[in-house]
């Protein structure tokens, strides 16, 4: 999993409440294990019509924010079911932050799991930064996760809150599967004492 320290990108708007993960990555994308290719049917069914042609009104469609690597949102963002493909379509886009007033439990967890940052704000504070975002290719928003700090394009800065070991695990690029990696020496070493009291295990 990629280190998540500082990141500097543009922000985009997306003033919606109860963004399910239905509509993150619709149900028929979900066949694939594979963490890549979803990012081009992100937010698929508001994205394009029913012909495949974009829709010229979506945000993520329009050109200031073709690129855009942090999201501004409404609340319960990621509710719905539980489907890890969310998160992966998500950074397949580019997206590595998503800012909203809460976030569904599952897919908030999942986020870090993935190597994405969810930042909880009051709504007042997201409403800033949706004001921001709104600014196209000037809404250059930086995150810096050691400091706990947002920094809008006018230079004002905003803290917020995240757990100490979530926080450790994106620094350092540990997913579960890091965390135990990094107990390889200790796993080991009971396995040769176990071997050794036990051979006929």
């Amino acid at each position: 999993m990629d280190k998540f320290t500082t990141l500097t990108g543009v922000a985009a708007p997306l003033p919606m409440r109860n963004v399910d993960t239905d509509m993150i990555i619709p149900k028929q994308f979900l066949k694939t294990i594979k963490r890549t290719g979803l990012g081009a049917s992100l937010f698929h069914e508001m994205r394009f019509d029913d012909d495949g042609n974009e829709v010229a009104e979506f945000v993520l469609n329009k050109r200031a924010y073709r690129k855009a690597s942090i999201l501004v949102t409404g609340d319960n963002f990621g509710c719905g079911s539980s489907r890890e493909h969310a998160p992966w379509a998500l950074l397949d886009f580019g997206i590595r932050c998503v800012i909203a007033p809460d976030f569904a439990d599952i897919f908030y967890n999942n986020c870090f799991q993935n190597g994405i940052l969810p930042i909880k704000l009051p709504q007042s504070e997201v409403d800033k930064l949706m004001d921001d975002a709104s600014r196209g290719a000037n809404a250059t928003v930086t995150i810096d996760l050691e400091a706990q700090e947002i920094s809008g394009p006018d230079g004002g800065v905003i803290k917020f809150d995240i757990d100490s070991f979530r926080k450790h695990c994106l620094l350092n690029g540990l997913d579960n599967i890091g965390l135990t990696l990094e107990k390889t020496a200790k796993i080991d070493g009971f396995e040769e004492k176990m071997t050794v009291a036990r051979p006929w295990v």
